[in-house]
């Protein structure tokens, strides 16, 4: 079976923990633009130069970057056989258009969307503690901030589109990991989408 998922929520909310978690669960190859970006910066590549002095300004990487990289992630035959959980992408209403040409393109669509729902002041929190443990240069209090404001503003209207298609599922971040991934699986289950 196909599984095509996408986890959304604030900085600092997890998906990314998450996410590693649900993909595993469900055999499916975890495509997070924060990786692909961050390997590119770490290999020095073109890519990865251009991307850090956004990330490093507290921007976020351009549409059609993104866009670009995602599409040729997605055409890969592990993601394409088995599906995929989307970590980072879409984040505004731009990317939505793209990301759903490109997979009607296929011939498919997302089977869910994992809304992981966490107050501002935690993912600050969560933020500040990943900066300080992973010595992370993106993640000063100006750029946390910034990020944060363009997530509220930009990435959190796209719930509303998902939710009017019937696929969101709105997930209470807060808590164990333990706690938040079987409230993940729960909404899953619910949903008939088979680990």
């Amino acid at each position: 079976m196909t599984t095509r998922l996408l986890i959304v929520g604030p900085q600092g909310s997890g998906k990314g923990t998450q996410g590693v978690r649900v993909a595993e669960a469900y055999g499916i190859p975890v495509v997070s633009t924060g990786d692909i970006f961050r390997a590119n910066i770490k290999g020095g590549t073109e890519l990865g130069l251009k991307v850090k002095a956004i990330t490093d300004a507290g921007n976020l990487v351009p549409d059609d970057v993104t866009g670009e990289i995602v599409s040729d992630r997605l055409s890969q035959s592990d993601a394409v056989d088995a599906g995929f959980l989307l970590d980072g992408y879409p984040r505004n209403a731009a990317q939505v258009a793209y990301l759903d040409d490109f997979l009607a393109s296929q011939g498919a669509s997302l089977d869910a969307v994992i809304l992981l729902e966490v107050p501002r002041a935690e993912s600050v929190a969560r933020i500040t503690e990943r900066a300080t443990i992973e010595g992370r240069s993106d993640d000063t209090e100006a750029a946390i901030a910034h990020r944060l404001d363009i997530y509220e503003t930009e990435t959190a209207p796209i719930a509303e589109t998902y939710a009017r298609r019937g696929v969101l599922d709105r997930i209470d971040g807060v808590g164990s990991l333990d706690q938040i991934t079987e409230r993940i699986f729960a909404a899953l289950d619910a949903r008939g989408i088979v680990r």
